[in-house]
């Protein structure tokens, strides 16, 4: 596969590295992805999504029923549980580069994910032809600089990601490819008891571990 490794997000991947998927997921991180979409969707017809490495399907389900609502990933244990429990998405296991559906999307989405694709040139070429004139592209990625980044190479024990890069480099890299709208920062972090910790913030989005870019087409 042109994502990974064969294999190397299946069951073992999850149990492993997120096997608190569900608390790493609550309502109040969803909610504030949904409004990072739904600020860019067209208002004038039913809106049509892909999410990218959508795993168990959490944020598509969190999307009302008027979005047209599609799911990728690379693990088949993901997609075959995401496919069982939510027959009104339409889900594929496939990865970031190799897009089985043909589009056009309104908003594509990718939550933690590209960090885990060697061909980032890959990503744009699969995802550009498939995203509607004027579409958005919303991507969280984890990010390694700043006064967070030796904290976070530490904490960091997932060994799929490939590209531990600053927030500089995916800023950059997001401008050369589409028209970036805004930026977030965002700290995270699964505390003792099982609380998880997610705190959006532009005041000082330079300093956090992660960041969540949204990004346009360009005409």
């Amino acid at each position: 596969m042109t994502d990974a490794a064969e294999g190397a997000f299946e069951r073992d991947y999850f149990e492993k590295t997120y096997r608190d998927y569900a608390r790493q997921n609550p309502d109040r991180k969803l909610r504030f992805y949904r409004g990072l979409v739904e600020r860019v969707a067209p208002r004038d017809r039913a809106p049509r999504i892909l999410d990218i490495g959508c795993a168990f399907g959490l944020f598509l389900s969190s999307l009302d029923s008027r979005w047209e609502r599609f799911g990728i990933d690379v693990s088949g244990f993901a997609i075959e549980k995401a496919a069982r429990a939510l027959p009104e998405i339409s889900f594929a296991h496939a990865g970031a580069t190799e897009i089985p559906f043909p589009g056009p999307f309104d908003v594509v989405t990718a939550f933690d994910v590209i960090e885990h694709v060697p061909s980032l040139e890959g990503v744009t070429a699969s995802l550009l032809p498939r995203l509607a004139e004027g579409g958005a592209f919303v991507f969280a990625v984890p990010v390694y600089d700043g006064v967070t980044g030796p904290v976070i190479h530490v904490l960091d024990r997932d060994e799929t990601h490939v590209h531990k890069r600053s927030r500089d480099f995916w800023l950059r890299w997001a401008e050369e490819r589409f028209t970036v709208l805004d930026w977030w920062g965002v700290l995270r972090y699964l505390l003792p008891g099982g609380h998880y910790l997610h705190w959006p913030t532009h005041a000082l989005r330079r300093f956090t571990p992660a960041i969540v870019v949204v990004a346009r087409k360009k005409p």
